[in-house]
């Protein structure tokens, strides 16, 4: 392991300064009008073009005259003296697992390959208002099932350390795209760790919200799928406050969603003074963990004491594999169920990858108890973390079981010795705060021998994002090396 961050394998150019720029520093550069926005959209859109034919992170990029007409008329904007929203001028590519007006998105299924949608996503139309300038979408693996991103779309999007590894997903084209300076600030979603395991693989963060902060839909079904949530992903803690700031609050047509309490942004003024962090590890071995990643996060941990915040081992007594298994069929009951209409139609059917199949028949074998037990294990769960939460301010445990994998390798079959019985066992470590309604919080940990990055999550109260946000700001302090990649 070391605390030294390598150089990307990729023959990138270094980025420039604006590039560079902390994504709330050039919003305060715009709204000063330090910068124009023709600018730094322009340094950005150079930066795409150099960089991303190596990666493949952005897909549906738009025509650079229309995206340079729309700085212009938000210089012209400002010169009136009109307002500036928080996200004002700055450039943001989607995931392609959200709808975006007039843009296509394709969900990385040969079954939306041309979708072009009428409406935003919640959190898009938040983006737009804010002053955001959507310039494209950031790729996904198909449906977001399983945490390689590639498709029959638009490929594979590759690691932003070395082509020949995966770049994680479902936010993977988001990762890389940070970690190479294409966007100033991304949104991610996560259900599984879809969020948090590529911020770790491409050495950025990645913070997935408690449930509820960030309204989800608009949805055909808006009280059932409670699991999937997006948040924000950044090179800095501030950066992902920025955008949680515009992402979050409650939505009437999302009406598991709620306020949020102030601004995060601000609330990030006030430094975190310390606590005790329970480390899980590998939950005494239950998880098979590749080897190198336990002493990534124990190191890291041990920097964190520099911010007074104290680590002991801890163990939860509980079924984990019953837990686990309460995941999948939570999963299958409402992704697999969602899925159904097009495996319904023998064309469609396909099209779907094969993790798409297996998660629909799976869930049309399941029975409204078998559903039942699952909610009541996490419930049972739920209630465990609430008493730890009475001893510990945070729990930390790795992001990820294994580091980046080959991007050919679909999944990995095995992990530390142990045969993997589905295509996301191996992420079953992002399933705990999941299910628990928790926000967790990707912090970069460092590299292994080969030069592979490794993330650590730090697990907060639910609707304690406040406070995870704070701590993951004083362990930001303790870094040694620059996050991203170029």
């Amino acid at each position: 392991m070391t605390a030294l961050r390598p150089a990307t394998k990729h023959a990138v150019p270094p980025a420039g300064d604006i590039c560079r720029m902390s994504a709330v520093d050039l919003a305060e550069a715009i709204r000063l009008r330090r910068l124009s926005v023709r600018e730094l959209v322009a340094a950005f859109l150079d930066r795409i073009d150099a960089v991303n034919p190596l990666v493949n992170a952005i897909v549906s990029l738009r025509e650079r005259s229309d995206i340079l007409r729309e700085a212009d008329a938000a210089d012209a904007h400002l010169a009136q003296g009109g307002p500036a929203g928080s996200l004002f001028g700055l450039p943001m590519a989607i995931k392609d697992l959200a709808m975006t007006r007039g843009l296509r998105t394709s969900f990385g299924s040969p079954i939306f390959a041309d979708f072009v949608p009428q409406e935003d996503d919640f959190f898009v139309e938040r983006i737009r208002k804010a002053g955001g300038i959507i310039i494209g979408k950031t790729n996904v693996p198909e449906f977001g099932l399983g945490s390689n991103t590639y498709n029959n779309v638009f490929g594979p999007t590759l690691n932003a350390f070395d082509p020949a590894l995966t770049a994680g997903g479902w936010s993977g084209g988001a990762a890389v795209a940070l970690a190479l300076d294409m966007v100033p600030v991304a949104d991610g979603s996560d259900f599984g760790g879809s969020l948090r395991n590529p911020a770790a693989w491409n050495n950025v963060y990645g913070f997935r919200p408690s449930q509820g902060l960030v309204p989800g839909g608009p949805d055909l079904e808006v009280f059932h799928a409670q699991m999937g949530i997006d948040g924000p992903m950044g090179r800095s803690i501030r950066d992902m406050a920025l955008l949680l700031d515009v992402q979050a609050g409650y939505r009437p047509h999302a009406p598991l969603s709620w306020e949020k309490p102030g601004s995060f942004l601000e609330g990030l003024a006030t430094p975190a003074s310390g606590g005790r962090v329970g480390w899980l590890g590998d939950l005494g071995g239950h998880l098979p963990v590749e080897p190198g990643i336990l002493d990534l996060c124990e190191a890291a941990l041990g920097r964190f004491a520099e911010a007074s915040f104290l680590t002991e081992p801890l163990l939860p007594d509980f079924d984990f594999e019953a837990l686990w298994q309460a995941f999948v069929t939570l999963r299958q009951a409402s992704s697999g169920s969602a899925l159904k209409v097009h495996y319904d139609d023998p064309h469609k059917r396909a099209l779907l990858k094969p993790e798409a199949v297996w998660e629909v028949e799976n869930a049309m074998r399941l029975t409204a108890p078998q559903i039942r037990a699952a909610s009541v294990i996490r419930t049972s769960w739920h209630r465990t973390l609430l008493s730890l939460f009475e001893h510990f301010d945070l729990i930390a445990l790795p992001t990820a079981q294994v580091f980046p994998f080959e991007v050919g390798t679909h999944w990995p079959s095995e992990v530390a010795g142990r045969a993997m019985d589905s295509y996301h066992r191996w992420m079953q470590v992002s399933a705990f705060a999941t299910l628990g309604g928790c926000p967790a919080l990707n912090v970069p940990v460092g590299f292994d021998d080969k030069g592979r990055p490794m993330g650590m999550q730090l697990i907060g109260r639910p609707r304690g994002d406040l406070a995870v946000l704070r701590a993951g700001a004083a362990y930001e302090a303790t870094l040694p090396w620059q996050v991203g990649a170029s």
